[in-house]
């Protein structure tokens, strides 16, 4: 193999894939990238068996062929030459050089025979949706996923599409998220669950524009291709929670009030619950002010915030990060808290839509 390519195309590609080697494997080939020279293109590709990125650039190529290349060591090395032509050729001891300049290096290549086959889906189910809608979706949604292994298939999303809408739900045992995005089509209604590791590499690959972008799903792989680059992922297999059984219906006090104003009072009340790590912030409720308030050690801070009231006066207590988190996903301007009694969840939605609801559980307090 031998192929001649731009410095910055082939760091930008190398950077990109390097995300899906495995960094905890006892196959050393699931730490390598691949790398295939065909016609005037060259892809690589890495996987470590859940999610696969694969990247095409172009390139000329005097000999097809390919290769794998250790993948840690071979992006260190590659973004340095990003200002260089590069010129990369596999002799038949499987050893790389690298040639820049008036330099070269050298790499002992792997068997690229033994490298996994990539899932490639082919009449699969697919749905369609703005890329920016796509982006919002993930971002509202996926700070909720559980990062603990107890119940691995809290560690998704799960996606629900439906003829025009598709919804993402994702919950942790303490909090949930449910976040609904408009469809421009699809070929099938389905569900599935989405690693959430997967769905923030997608992510970094989507932009804030209205271009469409088609997401392909099979049984078990859920894939896209975005500006040459294919993302494939296998999907979470297992029963997940009947998350509607767990969101209440009936409230006996509703606030509605600034997002903003509420996340910095939080922020600045949150500060003395770090330092005893309890995370703890008070929700005092009545007429038209919602006091936060913490403590510790060395001193309390309470924070008035003014409310439009609807119900009884409240107070109840909540992990302040949770919290944090949830307000932080949050783009609109007014919100609505929805609490039922100070040991039942806290719903928030937008005061002028349902594209999102969040869930967070109370933590006890003493009278």
């Amino acid at each position: 193999m031998k192929i001649i390519c731009d410095g910055a195309d082939l760091s930008d590609a190398v950077l990109k894939v390097s995300k899906g080697t495995s960094n905890k494997t006892t196959n050393p080939i699931l730490e390598g990238i691949k790398v295939v020279a065909e016609e005037d293109y060259v892809t690589l590709s890495a996987t470590d068996l859940e999610l696969s990125i694969e990247k095409t650039i172009k390139g000329m190529v005097q000999i097809e062929g390919e290769m794998v290349v250790p993948g840690k060591f071979f992006c260190e090395y590659i973004k340095k030459l990003n200002n260089e032509q590069i010129e990369l050729s596999v002799d038949d001891r499987n050893m790389l050089s690298i040639k820049y300049t008036d330099s070269v290096g050298k790499i002992q290549c792997m068997q690229s025979g033994e490298f996994p086959i990539i899932k490639k889906l082919e009449d699969s189910n697919n749905f369609v949706m703005k890329q920016k809608d796509f982006k919002s979706l993930i971002a509202k949604s996926i700070y909720a996923v559980a990062v603990e292994d107890v119940r691995p298939i809290l560690k998704g999303v799960k996606l629900e599409i439906r003829e025009n809408q598709i919804t993402a739900v994702a919950l942790d045992g303490y909090r949930l998220a449910v976040v609904k995005k408009p469809l421009v089509s699809t070929t099938a209604e389905f569900s599935c669950i989405v690693p959430a590791r997967s769905l923030n590499e997608i992510s970094k690959s989507l932009d804030d524009s209205d271009n469409d972008i088609q997401i392909n799903v099979s049984r078990n792989f859920l894939m896209v291709d975005i500006d040459n680059t294919k993302i494939t992922t296998r999907l979470l297999e297992g029963d997940f929670i009947d998350y509607n059984q767990i969101i209440p219906n009936n409230f006996n006090t509703t606030a509605i009030l600034n997002k903003d104003q509420l996340l910095d009072a939080l922020e600045r009340a949150s500060l003395l619950s770090r330092i005893d790590r309890n995370n703890l912030v008070r929700f005092d409720i009545s007429d038209k002010v919602m006091v936060l308030s913490s403590k510790s050690e060395i001193g309390d801070i309470k924070e008035n915030i003014t409310i439009s009231l609807k119900g009884g006066d409240l107070s109840i207590a909540f992990n302040a990060r949770y919290f944090t988190e949830a307000l932080r996903a949050i783009s609109d301007e007014f919100l609505k808290l929805d609490f039922t009694s100070a040991v039942s969840p806290c719903i928030i939605t937008s005061n002028d839509s349902d594209e999102f609801l969040y869930l967070i559980l109370p933590v006890r307090i003493m009278a």
